[in-house]
């Protein structure tokens, strides 16, 4: 596939890279394998699907599904197990 340059797909990409904390880069790489699997061909498709993304990721955060939320919950400390640690 080949690389998009319109500038409003751009931002989209952009603010999904925010929400997930991933790279730009990243992130449109995750929107195109999208836009593959619902054969889009025009730009205005493609921006729908990367809308469609951002919105998907604008819930999951609101949900604390994004990856970084589930990494600040896995790195929190257990009560009374802040000072364990385990040895192999």
């Amino acid at each position: 596939m080949y690389p998009i340059n319109d500038r409003q797909y751009l931002k989209i990409c952009a603010e999904i890279a925010k929400i997930m904390s991933i790279s730009i880069s990243s992130a449109k790489k995750k929107v195109e394998i999208q836009i593959a699997k619902e054969g889009s061909k025009t730009i205005q498709e493609k921006i729908e699907v990367a809308k469609n993304v951002l919105k998907i990721c604008k819930k999951n955060d609101r949900d604390k599904l994004s990856s970084s939320g589930i990494l600040d919950k896995l790195m929190e400390s257990l009560d009374g197990e802040d000072n364990f640690l385990t040895e192999d």
